[in-house]
């Protein structure tokens, strides 16, 4: 099938709902490689068949990378000495449990060796989980948290992270906070071992612990219709967080902040 047949039958828009870029890539996708065209919620099949194309769906082929990676950061690690990076990377050695560590992770339980991952007693179901984790365990420490924090922008070569980090992360909180008592707010927060961050002229504003040596600081500033602010939120790093993950690990870092607080928020209603 042509990919222009396919094309023809979507909105046109690239709104990125399907998970491509854009029309053309998804039209292309279904026609030369078996992607499902049902991931474009707007488009027209009246009187259109498919025949099952050989090849490899966008989210297949990111699939297979992940895991791909993922078994080349195990080899990585495994001539590590877990007791040698446990200190510097803030992590325990569980008695009794040779070659693992033990950590929290936004506040839940990991055991990680040097061939599986654990949080709270399951194998992650994001390939990106283990990535981030994996990431952070290679790193081997450096510096401690220096108690200095920055924007992402102020990070080198992370000007393309920015709007990622928003449309993940700062947005998508903004939206959940909006109106939330403070009370609430840092509830939630406590709950992954958070706690509130001194001498901030935000609303709210916590220090969040997303991994041992990985602190993230979380402003928000709530709205304001009658001057016309719409709630904000300001992720902060600290200095030294480039010596533990590398930047699209951190940005999943934050994605992942993001997703537990909502889950938490959904979970007390």
């Amino acid at each position: 099938m042509n990919p222009l047949e396919v094309l023809k039958r979507t909105p046109k828009s690239n709104c990125g709902a399907c998970g491509y870029p854009a029309c053309l890539a998804f039209a292309a996708n279904v026609a030369r490689s078996g992607e499902d065209p049902g991931k474009c919620p707007y488009i027209n099949l009246d009187g259109l068949t498919f025949e099952k194309q050989a090849g490899t769906s966008l989210d297949k082929m990111a699939e297979k990378h992940d895991l791909d990676l993922i078994r080349h950061l195990r080899d990585k690690i495994r001539d590590l000495d877990f007791t040698t990076i446990a200190s510097p990377l803030g992590l325990s050695l569980p008695p009794g449990e040779k070659g693992v560590l033990s950590f929290s992770y936004l506040g839940q339980s990991v055991l990680l060796s040097k061939s599986r991952i654990l949080i709270n007693g399951k194998e992650p179901e994001d390939p990106r989980d283990q990535i981030l984790l994996y990431n952070y365990v290679y790193s081997g420490g450096a510096d401690p948290p220096s108690g200095i924090w920055t924007g992402l922008e102020s990070l080198p070569n992370s000007i393309s992270k920015i709007k990622t980090l928003a449309t993940y992360c700062e947005n998508r909180l903004a939206q959940l906070f909006a109106g939330q008592s403070i009370d609430t707010i840092f509830s939630l927060c406590a709950q992954l071992g958070g706690k509130p961050a001194r001498n901030s002229s935000a609303t709210a504003a916590a220090i969040i612990p997303v991994l041992p040596h990985l602190p993230q600081q979380l402003l928000f500033w709530d709205e304001e219709p009658e001057d016309g602010f719409d709630a904000r939120i300001k992720i902060l790093f600290d200095r030294n967080v480039l010596d533990y993950l590398d930047l699209e690990s951190l940005i999943f870092s934050s994605e992942r902040m993001a997703d537990r607080l909502m889950l938490l928020f959904s979970q007390a209603k």
